[in-house]
């Protein structure tokens, strides 16, 4: 049995400690309303903007707070990873700041600009396959074999608490918070947001958001334990864990509200309209909870919503056909 299914959840001691620990690497990122949207959904919409990060990703928390939690002799061995990029940057960027070394494990069809990140923070970058499965095991091999210290993308309970202090830091900053929305992948920012919403004003609805081609939390919420897809390719890379954490899953049954889906097509018409009218540059990850709007979440007339924009990291390729297709925002699909 995986060790992930028997360790703790994450207390709000825990996210709070988290938020010290981390402070100096990770940065408090803006939440502002935005007015194009709360037009457009006569709601109050907010951005807590991850994209902001150094490293473009809120990625950075989780893998802050787990490798500082690391002792140094530990760590000395080095770190590894297996990440379809965001994470592999956010630990390659962190083990450089502590002075170790790290290897990150990608797909085969990793974006090329944050595989070009991660080699530019002096990491060693292994590709290995298409799925999170065959990476994963990859870099258990890599541990094995090499000593290194895995660190994972999302199953862990460090990482779920750094994630969790963007909970702590919406809650300081919008007390009056209605819902949360937040793209969901292997589970461990929607895990760590929605503890930390939760505990600190209970209330607070906190819902997912999935690529209707990459449903894994959704499936798994609805059929009362984790199921693997078999296929979970998505235009969003950063939502494409074929299968929940078996702790990010026990933490979603007893916090979040519900994961709703999206599509790719409506992903993409959100990363063009946030390019043209909110003048972002932003991820398909980051765009999935605009995507959301208005289509699987009908925001209520005054609502405070906070959209997590998870990323920025965006490939020039997807940059370009988005920009050569026409209007960067004719209408929503």
């Amino acid at each position: 049995m995986d060790s992930s299914f028997r360790a703790p959840i994450p207390t709000i001691e825990d996210v709070r400690r988290a938020a010290k620990a981390i402070k100096g690497i990770a940065y408090r990122t803006p939440l502002y309303r935005n007015e194009a949207l709360s037009r457009r959904f006569n709601a109050n919409v907010f951005l807590k903007l991850e994209s902001y990060q150094p490293i473009r990703v809120f990625k950075i928390r989780g893998a802050a707070n787990k490798m500082l939690h690391i002792d140094s002799a530990t760590l000395g061995r080095g770190v590894v990873a297996a990440s379809s990029g965001n994470h592999g940057l956010a630990v390659a960027y962190v083990a450089r700041l502590l002075e170790t070394t790290a290897t990150i494990v990608v797909p085969t069809s990793a974006v090329k600009e944050k595989v070009e990140a991660i080699k530019e923070q002096g990491a060693r970058v292994v590709e290995q396959g298409r799925t999170h499965a065959e990476r994963y095991a990859r870099a258990m091999q890599i541990q094995k074999e090499e000593g290194a210290v895995l660190v994972h993308p999302f199953d862990d309970p460090e990482v779920i608490a750094g994630q969790g202090t963007i909970g702590l830091e919406i809650l300081e900053d919008l007390p009056d918070v209605d819902t949360i929305l937040v793209p969901v992948g292997g589970g461990g920012l929607i895990s760590g947001i929605s503890l930390a919403a939760k505990k600190g004003k209970p209330e607070t609805k906190v819902y997912g958001i999935q690529s209707d081609r990459a449903p894994s939390m959704y499936e798994s919420l609805r059929a009362g334990k984790p199921i693997r897809l078999d296929d979970s390719a998505t235009i969003a890379d950063g939502l494409a864990p074929g299968e929940p954490g078996q702790l990010t899953f026990r933490i979603a049954q007893e916090y979040v509200d519900d994961v709703l889906l999206t599509s790719d097509e409506r992903i993409r018409w959100a990363t063009r309209m946030a390019l043209r009218t909110l003048h972002l540059m932003i991820e398909p990850s980051g765009a999935a909870v605009i995507a959301a709007l208005g289509q699987s979440y009908q925001p209520k007339k005054g609502e405070n919503l906070a959209l997590i924009i998870s990323g920025g990291n965006i490939s020039l390729k997807l940059l370009r056909e988005l920009l050569d297709n026409g209007h960067l925002d004719n209408g929503a699909p």
